[in-house]
């Protein structure tokens, strides 16, 4: 198969920037964010049963290879043809958005939250909800990639242009030759191997087990299963159970 250099030009450079800013950002809130916490799959959109799915340690296995599948399939077909700018960019946007969320669960998490439970790292609280940089890619090329799409296809419909694109067939038939190369067989075993890995060891905490930041007082910031963050206010003289940290003495600096 051979996809056009121009396309590939933008649309790799553009995965890996986003993966690279999103990862970033990810290690900057487990280490600094207070509302920094662990998703371990799923949101409010599948609902709670596939996001128990997602926590366990075997379905979830199963559901981040069928995730890598999905992606890769996304990716082929985005590339497989001439696309329009818009269509690549927006497409870019979207599917890098899922990659770098996945690749936590493939054991990014690990560098970027040490010790943490499989899952992606989100940080930014809106509503009831909280999120991360790669769900803003996500939110934002989704709606821009279907309305390019459907922009596309009108330009094409009204340009008279075929409405099925007659390589389809020989490009599956390529496609089928490259699921059969050596190398696509070694890549598929290491990324077995590697979601086995991750559902081996997929217990962690769900929150960092780091001190509230410097200056804040309060209450306790707490997620699901997440270890009790606390400073006390200096006029007390009470210690909150299972914090660790004791109170400050009255009149203490």
């Amino acid at each position: 198969m051979t996809f056009s250099f121009g396309q590939r030009k933008i649309v790799f450079p553009l995965l890996a920037t986003i993966i690279v800013i999103d990862q970033s950002a990810k290690w900057w809130a487990w280490r600094h964010a207070a509302t920094a916490r662990v998703n371990s799959g799923g949101d409010a959109i599948v609902g709670s049963t596939v996001s128990r799915w997602y926590a366990d340690a075997g379905t979830g296995a199963l559901l981040d290879l069928l995730d890598i599948v999905l992606l890769s399939v996304a990716i082929f077909l985005l590339l497989r043809v001439r696309r329009s700018l818009p269509v690549l960019i927006s497409g870019a946007l979207m599917i890098g958005g899922w990659t770098t969320n996945l690749l936590d669960r493939l054991g990014m998490h690990y560098v970027t939250a040490p010790g943490s439970r499989r899952g992606a790292v989100d940080f930014i609280h809106i509503g009831r909800h909280f999120y991360n940089v790669a769900d803003m890619f996500i939110v934002v090329g989704t709606p821009l990639f279907v309305l390019a799409a459907i922009g596309s296809y009108l330009r094409r419909w009204a340009a008279g242009a075929p409405r099925v694109d007659t390589r389809v067939s020989s490009t599956v038939a390529q496609a089928r030759g490259i699921a059969m190369h050596p190398v696509s067989l070694v890549a598929a075993v290491l990324v077995t191997a590697i979601v086995a890995i991750g559902a081996a060891n997929y217990g962690g905490v769900t929150a960092p087990p780091r001190t509230a930041l410097a200056g804040s007082q309060g209450p306790a910031i707490r997620g699901p299963g997440a270890w009790q963050v606390w400073v006390a206010p200096q006029t007390s003289n009470t210690s909150y159970p299972g914090a660790g940290i004791p109170a400050a003495a009255p009149g203490a600096p």
